[in-house]
């Protein structure tokens, strides 16, 4: 099958398997999450098709596609309106299993990774360790079989809706900070584990932090050798930098920020396209993204000749959340004051009522707000420029 012929095969799939309230809830996306409830009926829909894992290995549960095709996937998909799938278990979890699990591990996690039976969450920052995960607190002391834990992590994304967190504990004090961590899986509804919803500045909750107090876990959860976690960590990181394709979401926010731009007036009573000032903005931004899509093009071919992202995941993920947050700045001045009116039922995907403003801009202000944090989380701007000054230009 030819790439174009791909293509085909796959927007005729969306167009008859996304429906209406779906779609809608892609559509309304304000962040890297969508409407739960959308996203896992969603996430069934293409369980079901075979196409839930496409970067995963065949052998696993991948679907065998070239890197052409993953990408042409995931393109369609987000200019369709389709809410993106959760990204822990998927992206992050599964493949770390892949290479470090054990085949207990693999047998029983990867399948319900896949069927979405299983919904992770990440319990890597706390409230002291953050930028230097390395200093983390969190304990897991053994006990005979089991691990006891106790600590808290926070900023855990979906927690509130997950199952299982898969966890950096502390199992030494001996020797530097990194050699006594270890990565451990556990089950949300373990005894002495809760969960507390943060907040966000938008008004959705999305963060919570979750708390451990003599939180019992069978040993056979740990993931690679006790005091490796570090190594296994930095593994999984590598995937969740690099192996999201930023450009795919800079396309649907230019595509949007047109349609803002083609309907809104400026100042000076004249559209915001035709705005000399505003064209070189966007043009300039729009130059940038394209020079990141052929450097993500490049971590893919990696990745499909058996390598990972390495060292570039960082460059992506600074480049990648900054050129984002130019755009966000963009459509916030484009729809000017009409971005301002706070309208929260209105973002959820069933809502029929009425909306304050133009409908092109009704995530504007929640996109930008929530995008704020995009060079935070994931490992700050500041700390990927670190390791891009040691590990890619060997500073």
């Amino acid at each position: 099958m030819s790439d174009e012929e791909f293509r085909g095969e796959v927007r005729a799939f969306l167009e008859q398997a996304l429906t209406k309230e779906i779609r809608r809830a892609g559509e309304l996306m304000t962040s890297v999450f969508a409407d739960f409830d959308a996203t896992m009926a969603w996430h069934k829909i293409l369980h079901a098709r075979g196409w839930i894992a496409p970067d995963w290995p065949e052998a696993y549960g991948g679907t065998g596609w070239s890197l052409n095709q993953r990408y042409i996937f995931q393109e369609e998909c987000k200019l369709a309106n389709a809410p993106a799938l959760l990204p822990m278990g998927l992206q992050m979890l599964g493949p770390m299993l892949i290479h470090y699990g054990t085949e207990e591990q693999k047998n029983y996690y990867l399948p319900r990774i896949l069927s979405g039976e299983d919904v992770w969450c990440q319990g890597y920052s706390e409230p002291g360790a953050g930028s230097d995960l390395a200093s983390l607190t969190t304990s897991a002391v053994r006990d005979g079989d089991d691990y006891v834990i106790n600590g808290s992590k926070i900023w855990t994304s979906y927690a509130q809706h997950s199952n299982r967190i898969f966890c950096l504990v502390r199992t030494s004090k001996e020797g530097p900070p990194q050699a006594g961590i270890s990565f451990i899986l556990v089950d949300m509804d373990a005894r002495g584990l809760t969960v507390d919803p943060i907040v966000g500045l938008d008004g959705t909750v999305e963060q919570c932090q979750v708390f451990f107090e003599d939180v019992r876990v069978p040993a056979a959860n740990l993931v690679g050798a006790e005091n490796q976690g570090w190594e296994v960590a930095k593994y999984l990181l590598e995937f969740e930098r690099g192996g999201h394709n930023f450009t795919i979401d800079h396309k649907k926010q230019m595509a949007k920020i047109m349609r803002q731009a083609n309907s809104q007036y400026g100042p000076d009573h004249n559209l915001w396209i035709n705005n000399p000032v505003f064209r070189a903005k966007f043009a300039d931004v729009a130059v940038d993204a394209l020079a990141l899509e052929f450097t993500e093009l490049r971590i893919k071919g990696d990745l499909q000749a058996g390598g990972n992202p390495g060292a570039l995941s960082s460059l992506t993920k600074v480049m990648g959340t900054e050129i984002g947050q130019r755009f966000n700045e963009l459509s916030l001045e484009v729809m000017g004051d009409h971005a301002l009116v706070k309208q929260l039922d209105a973002l959820t995907p069933g809502y029929d009522g009425e909306v304050i403003g133009p409908l092109c801009g009704l995530t504007t202000m929640a996109e930008y707000i929530n995008n704020r944090a995009a060079t935070i989380y994931g490992g700050s701007a500041e700390i990927q420029r670190d390791i891009i000054a040691k590990r890619v230009l060997g500073l």
